[in-house]
């Protein structure tokens, strides 16, 4: 009997050790990690790395000619999710069925959760994004859709110029694009002065068929709104384009994913991440050099390179007003029309990336493993860029498959805020439904 008791008490125990985390493995991760960190930051460690609460307005980067405010906030909250605003369509039909956030929603990491997002002329919206798709009484040149991927709206405040180009903001490396800022194209909002986000704000109300004005502001019900946001703006100008565009990328300044597990750890929560995450990141600060383009609080820069991607065209599923000639497959130098320029892409940032798993500026890929994979190969896939163009840093990295295993968790997971969903309004003015007001899309969404 006392044998068989010793027997169950080892295989209990053996049982329990083998369930349990080593707490010498993850402190000696945990001490890698913070090493790590502070290597990549030149010192800083992790506080360099910390994203701030939405409403910390002195911590969030934002345009000096548009200072943050809780009024200005709230009204540019519900002005992006505003479908009452969608009364420039080019077809009646789409009169008030999308809104900002029909391409850029929370549920999709603040993407469109597609490979093209489509604005007027699409229908439906499936579960998160997915189920959207053009009308068929839309011609594919009548859409409101880009020939490249939608990026992201999510960490905005950290991007002096905005798109994948960086055509929008008068400040920065656009200084001396002067020449490029032409009547009648988006650039032109440049002239303006503001940096990238707010330019992008207000050029998106007209390049996305919405429109404001202080009948349309007076109707909605939201006049009030305005008047608390923008107080010493004179009446006669408080109620246009170029304000509710301010507010809008106000809102558009506080949406950070600072809930994500990696913020967690960086806040003293050593249990926030796991093992394998923890192993990726070391990777990711380390051997991997993914910091080397993609660092600070959002893991990204104002930097453009060329890693070879292809273009959305190619994408096997349909796509539309996107072809070999058009001028965003060149990236940056599509803009600026120089030749150091081409083909080369604004660095993205890397938070909720798995909520829309669309990659690379022609969502070429729609796994974050193999954007990892592709990146340890160093291999090009788009024959069409010239190899004197790629980034030097774009080189074999020699990680194992565990290796890319271990950073993609890190991606995935560790990065992953899981309620996006707080920066959603719970209802709008107009009191439609949002992003989208189509038939198809009420009736995905369950409202109306």
């Amino acid at each position: 009997m006392n044998t068989r008791i010793s027997l169950l008490l080892l295989l209990a125990a053996w049982s329990w050790q083998s369930c349990t985390k080593d707490p010498a493995s993850a402190d000696s991760l945990d001490a890698q990690l913070e090493q790590a960190l502070a290597n990549a930051s030149d010192g800083a460690g992790p506080d360099f790395y910390l994203l701030p609460e939405s409403d910390d307005f002195d911590r969030i980067p934002q345009d000096p000619k548009n200072p943050l405010t809780a009024a200005k906030v709230a009204l540019g909250r519900l002005l992006y999710h505003e479908t009452g605003l969608a009364l420039a369509p080019l077809k009646p039909i789409g009169k008030g069925t999308y809104s900002c956030a029909t391409c850029h929603f929370a549920a999709a990491g603040f993407q469109a959760n597609r490979h093209q997002g489509i604005s007027e002329g699409g229908m439906g919206f499936g579960q998160r994004g997915e189920g959207r798709a053009p009308r068929p009484d839309y011609l594919p040149e009548e859409l409101d859709v880009q020939p490249i991927r939608t990026p992201t709206t999510l960490h905005t405040a950290w991007q002096a110029l905005m798109l994948w180009d960086g055509k929008l903001g008068a400040v920065g490396e656009n200084l001396g694009t002067e020449d490029k800022w032409v009547d009648g194209t988006p650039p032109a909002t440049n002239h303006l002065g503001y940096q990238g986000l707010e330019t992008q704000a207000i050029a998106g109300i007209g390049v996305h068929r919405l429109m404001i004005n202080e009948t349309i502001v007076d109707t909605l019900g939201y006049k009030t709104l305005f008047d608390q946001a923008f107080p010493d703006v004179p009446a006669p100008q408080r109620y246009d384009r170029e304000h509710a565009g301010l507010a809008i990328a106000a809102y558009e300044r506080t949406l950070i994913a600072n809930r994500a597990p990696f913020q967690q750890w960086l806040r003293g929560d050593r249990r926030a991440m796991t093992e394998q995450e923890k192993r990726g990141a070391i990777l990711f600060f380390g051997k991997a050099q993914c910091y080397t383009c993609h660092n600070g609080p959002t893991l990204a820069n104002m930097e453009f390179h060329a890693i070879g991607m292809k273009d959305l065209y190619e994408n096997p599923d349909p796509v539309f007003q996107a072809g070999p000639g058009a001028a965003a497959n060149l990236g940056r130098g599509g803009f600026t029309g120089r030749t150091e320029d081409m083909y080369k892409f604004k660095v993205p940032q890397l938070y909720n990336l798995a909520d829309s798993p669309f990659y690379g500026h022609g969502a070429s890929f729609t796994s974050l493993r193999d954007v990892v994979a592709y990146k340890n190969e160093a291999v090009p896939e788009n024959p069409n860029v010239p190899v004197s163009q790629l980034a030097e840093g774009f080189q074999p990295l020699n990680l194992t498959p565990q290796e890319i295993d271990d950073i993609t968790a890190f991606l995935e997971s560790a990065l992953r805020d899981p309620d996006l969903m707080r920066y959603q309004p719970a209802a709008i003015l107009s009191g439609q439904c949002f992003p989208n007001n189509d038939p198809q899309s009420r009736q995905d969404l369950g409202c109306n």
